[in-house]
């Protein structure tokens, strides 16, 4: 999938089914960073893995956390309803391979589990660090992320808006 059919495809649908104090530039960017940072936008498996969707959450850890949190509890389950997705972890797991929307949804929400706000669009440093405290990647790769966070940057066209 391109960035393009994210931004354009993905996240209207998603940010439609959250309040709209989620939807902000530097939550599209830090989504699609961390999408092409986990799967390049191409694998909904992990490769060797268990996590699913682009943005390749695990059952027990974020799907678990984005469904248990008090923060993100009610939110979900609005989501669920409207994707008709059955509100439980082994459900949202199951569904977030191949529902877009849901799984973008359930990355969002993560980041607002974290009581930190969001990196501004410039720093690529926070926005690394944002990424590592809340997806706790098992084997986290730094040299790419500079690159991928340009690119999205590009994307979303804020790529000069230091």
């Amino acid at each position: 999938m391109m960035l393009r059919e994210v931004i354009e495809g993905v996240f209207p649908q998603a940010f439609s089914l959250l309040p709209m104090r989620l939807d902000s530039l530097e939550a599209r960017l830090e989504l699609l960073t961390i999408g092409r940072q986990e799967s390049r936008f191409i694998y909904r498996r992990q490769i060797g893995g268990p996590a699913r969707s682009f943005w390749q959450m695990e059952e027990g850890g974020g799907v678990r956390g984005v469904l248990m949190h008090p923060t993100t509890t009610a939110l979900i389950r609005e989501v669920c309803a409207a994707r008709q997705v059955q509100c439980n972890v082994p459900a949202v797991y199951r569904a977030i391979e191949n529902d877009d929307v849901l799984a973008c949804c359930m990355a969002r929400l993560l980041l607002w589990t974290d009581a930190k706000p969001l990196p501004a669009f410039d720093d690529v440093d926070g926005s690394w660090d944002y990424y590592v405290r809340n997806w706790r990647p098992g084997k986290p790769h730094r040299e790419t992320w500079a690159g991928f966070h340009a690119e999205a940057r590009t994307a979303l066209g804020v790529d000069n808006a230091d």
